[in-house]
């Protein structure tokens, strides 16, 4: 029998053993006490914990605030150990699935163990738990719009997070579709994969209890109208996109590879333009105010796709294309190969630059690769289904991620592979933006604009961007703890411009959600406590100080153009803001844990109620 914990938890999880499943057993609920959950919050710090309980399970995990009134409140985590950095790997989705999901009166799932390749988990309230089965056809070659449509189609009412054909064919950085949303940069698709699913279903129908509903009512009143300031505008108007144009003229647009910062077809691929000649409609992730989903024409008569920045970057300025309707295109297709189009992206620039370096002669992908260049849209597209599907030996190399190709290709390789713990970089120039040089590295995840907005600082003008200091890892720390924090409530990070005291009005909805006393220190601590299980999670997976870094190439080469020509990172710079790093962290000189905070974390992981 469930027990609920207070408003906002349901006090429980459910364990989910595949094989368990296969023979007609079910899940075990266990449960989950205030003690346990507070230190936590929720949402990825729920995941975090679990998975360090359970590190070869895949967790989703949801926050007190999901089913709520709140705005974007409507979200959900996944954690894995990466298959592409063998290291943890969190991600958010929104909308129907996480709503499902939280019914099922329960605050995360931990599935472990195997099914037969292609099975489909459903999950309904109660919490029960079958499978059912896919044709091996469908899984292998078919596109997830398709796959999604005929799991709605058999098991009606249900939500459904599913991989795409990239994932059963291995690729390392594969994702996870629900809702038409990813979750997944780090192969957490890939992941889902090798434990024989094709999907997950939830069909929950368990109101989630609010302790203070009037105050929760009038929070969330607050919070939509704030939500629409100006704080969201650009979302509004253009989506994410808009940082196309912005990142350009200030010089951090990474470009052919990194090997400059500034594009000379960014103005056709702005926000801006897009909208003024393809602009088909706006949308929303559920319960969300905000609406920052921007869909444009990819061609006449076809359905327009939705863009994002980092699609747009990954296959655009980084692989030199600047024809739109080749990146949107692109974009298309990565979402119906389940691709993350980061990673996609970034493999394909550091192949077209190998070959324009000559590192591909005399090694067996030297015929596949012959004549490929930047701004080759033609031989873009077909490098993303030979990498979705494995094909040829050039698409089975980059369908590893950057860090193996490179290592395969040798040390020039590996000097310019763009990657931080095997994860490529999203779209921000380190060179030029050298605060987010720094949380880029640390984070836990590998190269992370999401768990990281250290950016915000080097924009500011609160520091120097291209001279940073030990002051730059304060800001660092307070970016990476305010989005632990945004993660595990769950939270939009968009919205962090709407609140003017962030940890007090963060502990406010906690307390009228779930009835418990919280207040900013107590969340602060939280915050860092996330932090700090992501990087127990990765010690004992191996990590060492020396994955704290970035590729050579950062501090070899001036950028070339723009506001930030001549810019380099200095390692003597980078090491001063990596060590204040580590010791206001309050870690080891090293960057472990501290034996305190470690024998802490191994407590609370131990805990049982």
């Amino acid at each position: 029998m469930i027990v609920y914990a207070s408003g906002g938890y349901f006090g429980v999880y459910a364990l989910i053993d595949l094989n368990e499943i296969e023979r007609g057993g079910g899940p075990i609920l266990k449960a989950l006490s205030v003690d346990e959950l507070r230190p936590v919050i929720g949402g990825v710090g729920l995941a975090a914990l679990l998975l360090c309980r359970y590190p070869d399970a895949l967790v989703a995990a949801f926050g007190p605030l999901v089913g709520t009134p709140l705005t974007t409140s409507a979200k959900w985590s996944i954690a894995a150990k990466s298959p592409a950095t063998h290291r943890f790997c969190d991600a958010l989705s929104s909308s129907d699935f996480a709503l499902l999901a939280k019914r099922l009166g329960v605050d995360a799932l931990v599935i472990r163990g195997g099914a037969r390749a292609g099975s489909v988990l459903l999950i309904e309230g109660g919490v029960r738990a079958r499978l059912a089965s896919m044709s091996g056809e469908l899984v292998y070659t078919t596109g997830l719009g398709e796959v999604t449509a005929r799991l709605q189609a058999a098991h009606p009412g249900f939500a459904f997070a599913a991989v795409g054909p990239a994932a059963h064919h291995g690729v390392r950085f594969a994702c996870i579709t629900n809702d038409g949303r990813h979750a997944g940069r780090g192969g957490l698709g890939t992941r889902m994969a090798q434990m024989g699913l094709v999907a997950i279903g939830v069909l929950g129908k368990q109101a989630v209890p609010i302790a203070n509903v009037s105050a929760a009512a009038a929070i969330a009143k607050d919070l939509a109208q704030r939500s629409l300031g100006p704080a969201t505008a650009k979302y509004r108007e253009l989506g994410t996109v808009a940082n196309v144009a912005a990142f350009n003229r200030l010089a951090v647009l990474p470009t052919r590879n990194f090997q400059a910062s500034t594009f000379e077809g960014a103005e056709g691929l702005s926000g801006e333009a897009l909208r003024a000649t393809r602009d088909r409609g706006r949308g929303s992730c559920r319960n969300c105010t905000i609406g920052c989903e921007h869909f444009f024409e990819v061609a006449p008569g076809e359905a327009p796709q939705k863009v994002e920045y980092e699609n747009v970057y990954a296959l655009g300025p980084l692989c030199g294309v600047s024809n739109p309707s080749a990146v949107l295109a692109a974009a298309r297709l990565c979402d119906e190969l389940g691709l993350d189009t980061i990673s996609t992206g970034a493999s394909i620039a550091f192949a077209m630059e190998c070959e324009e370096r000559g590192l591909f002669k005399g090694t067996p992908w030297e015929n596949e690769a012959r004549g490929l260049r930047f701004g080759d849209a033609e031989r873009m597209t077909a490098l993303i289904e030979a990498i979705a599907f494995r094909r040829g030996r050039l698409g089975d190399l980059l369908a590893n991620g950057t860090r193996e190709a490179a290592r395969a290709l040798g040390p020039e390789a590996e000097r310019i592979a763009p990657h931080v713990k095997g994860l490529e970089l999203p779209g921000y120039e380190p060179r030029a933006l050298q605060t987010m040089a720094l949380g880029l590295s640390v984070a836990a995840r590998g190269a992370d604009h999401n768990r990281s907005g250290a950016y915000e600082a080097d924009f500011s003008g609160k520091v120097n961007r291209f001279e940073p200091s030990a002051e730059n890892a304060n800001f660092a720390i307070a970016s990476e703890d305010r989005a632990a924090a945004m993660d595990s409530l769950i939270l939009c990070k968009f919205l962090r411009g709407a609140l003017t005291d962030f940890w007090g009005e963060s502990a406010l909805m906690l307390e009228a959600v779930t009835g418990l006393d919280f207040s900013a220190t107590e969340l602060q601590q939280a915050a860092r406590r996330v932090v700090g299980l992501k990087k127990l999670f990765n010690e004992e997976a191996g990590w060492t100080e020396a994955e704290d870094t970035l590729p050579a190439r950062f501090f070899d080469e001036a950028l070339p153009t723009g506001a930030a020509r001549g810019a380099v990172l200095s390692r003597e710079n980078f090491n001063v803001m990596k060590r204040a790093y580590y010791a206001q962290r309050g870690w080891e000189a090293d960057g472990r844990l501290s034996a305190g905070e470690r024998s802490e974390l191994l407590g609370l992981i131990a805990r049982t109620p």
